[in-house]
């Protein structure tokens, strides 16, 4: 999970330089289509089979994932990014809502505790804020966090049936991938420059690391630690800004990301417990 932040903060840096001259439509296209292109390739290289026996819950996991990149992404073109972010980072609270229902793990109560520390430290480093005019796109974001939460729930279970994480990425990128050259249709598009290539390989490729890194760690760890864990990514994301940009924290925010950081620590001492289910 934690080369799954580093590699989500890199796409995040890479994201913002983009939007400079990239609509969300595109970023996310190419954001697909560069990961398919790396996960292609590995596969090719090793000759990997693609035919897999659970291919509807392929289907479901990929549609509900890109319904959230969707939704993730309209927040962000119309909120500020600080609240759009923070919306979506209310999926390990909706994990916690879901987990035992779909997964039967039962959460230690300092996980919720360690859950709440987590969201505060986003919320106070973030500093979001909706007004009336923008309640629809707030509802929408919220929507992705829950969408995000759905889909993480997906990749366990795929995990669960020893699906290999090479192929839920792939399947996840070519379904991203179609879907989001469909919506560009209805979009502005703009030419590509050979200075484009580097930010966008670059974008596709940090992109499916870490999403690999991310089936991976859903799939092998507890589900509400790994969600956990995600927090980290705002710390590495803040430290990028700092660096590239200047961005110079107020004391403020160096406690909110001492609190992310305090959120990992006790998730990683308070790991779920699996509820007992009767073998038939």
């Amino acid at each position: 999970m934690l080369v799954a932040a580093l590699g989500f903060a890199i796409m995040g840096a890479l994201v913002k330089l983009g939007a400079q001259k990239f609509s969300s439509a595109e970023l996310v296209f190419y954001r697909s289509l560069f990961g398919l292109v790396f996960i292609g390739l590995f596969i090719a290289y090793n000759k990997l089979p693609l035919a897999t026996p659970v291919m509807r819950k392929q289907m479901s996991r990929s549609a509900v994932g890109f319904t959230a990149l969707i939704l993730f992404f309209y927040a962000i073109a119309n909120l500020p990014l600080a609240t759009a972010i923070t919306l979506n980072y209310t999926s390990p609270l909706f994990l916690a809502v879901l987990t035992p229902m779909l997964l039967h793990e039962k959460p230690k109560k300092i996980l919720f505790i360690a859950l709440a520390i987590g969201f505060t430290g986003v919320a106070l480093l973030l500093k979001p804020t909706i007004n009336q005019s923008q309640w629809l796109a707030g509802s929408l974001g919220l929507l992705s966090g829950a969408g995000a939460a759905l889909a993480y729930i997906h990749v366990k279970q795929l995990g669960q049936a020893n699906e290999p994480d090479w192929r839920t990425v792939f399947y996840f990128t070519l379904v991203s991938t179609v879907c989001a050259g469909a919506w560009m249709l209805f979009d502005h598009f703009h030419a590509l420059a050979w200075s484009d290539v580097a930010t966008l390989a670059g974008l596709g490729a940090s992109a499916t690391i870490a999403q690999l890194a991310l089936t991976r760690a859903y799939r092998t760890g507890d589900t509400l630690v790994v969600a956990s864990l995600a927090y980290v990514t705002i710390l590495l994301a803040s430290i990028f800004g700092v660096i590239w940009w200047h961005e110079h924290l107020s004391v403020d925010a160096w406690l909110a990301i001492s609190l992310i950081i305090l959120s990992g620590i006790i998730s990683i001492r308070g790991g779920p417990a699996k509820i007992k289910t009767d073998s038939a």
